[in-house]
């Protein structure tokens, strides 16, 4: 018998319980096998994301990242990720910005990746290493004249004076990109977390979850597998 108190219809519900109604993942999920998982981290993360794709994920290259600077501050935003392969897992941002800066101070973190519909996450956790002036270069150059304008604009998470003082300094910055195609910000830069852990997690239909961490094996470069404990 259920012995909570019921809740009278006329009263509203609480935020507690109003996040507590809240459905969590959908009824069909595909689950995680962990016999029939690769041997490496990285074609699973992209068998994962491919999934997500397919499925219609919104933005399934999104991610958290999360740092901690020298004083062991722990920060947390999202990014997009850039691409994946057996270096690691690229994103971007301003070496000036406060991630940027917590990098330099502290060059350890980790990426996080919900893909809710599917009822999956990838957690990476590593050293994050800058990948150089070229790659971080043909990355700015890539992206839109919106976004390279945005990243021009002014000196990231710095204090703004009003909304009519950035949307200023965004047009300027739209119409020098536009009139520079090749103009580069000298701040701009490309990133790469070597991973030394990378986790699956997923949940199934009745059948509970799974957890499945690669991590590297010790002299060697291939990498060794473990199930762990929801």
């Amino acid at each position: 018998m259920d012995e909570r108190p019921a809740r009278r219809a006329d009263r509203p519900a609480t935020l507690r319980e109003r996040l507590r109604a809240l459905p969590v993942f959908g009824d069909d999920l595909p689950g995680l096998d962990p016999d029939a998982a690769p041997d490496d981290p990285v074609t699973l993360f992209v068998a994962w994301l491919d999934d997500a794709v397919d499925a219609g994920v919104t933005a399934p290259h999104a991610a958290t990242l999360s740092t901690a600077d020298a004083g062991g501050r722990v920060d947390g935003r999202t990014l997009i990720l850039k691409d994946v392969g057996p270096a690691g897992w690229v994103f971007a941002t301003r070496s000036d910005s406060p991630k940027g800066t917590a990098l330099r101070q502290n060059p350890h973190a980790a990426l996080t990746f919900l893909w809710r519909e599917r009822g999956r996450q990838v957690r990476v956790r590593g050293a994050v290493v800058p990948t150089g002036p070229d790659a971080s270069a043909a990355d700015f150059l890539a992206r839109s004249d919106l976004s390279r304008a945005t990243a021009l604009a002014g000196p990231q998470s710095a204090p703004l004076s009003s909304r009519a003082a950035y949307r200023e300094a965004w047009d300027r910055a739209l119409e020098r990109v536009r009139a520079e195609p090749d103009l580069v910000l000298d701040t701009w830069a490309t990133y790469t977390l070597d991973p030394d852990s990378v986790e699956f997690w997923a949940s199934s239909s009745g059948d509970g979850q799974v957890r499945l961490r690669y991590v590297p094996a010790p002299g060697d470069t291939r990498w060794s597998r473990e199930m762990l404990w929801p």
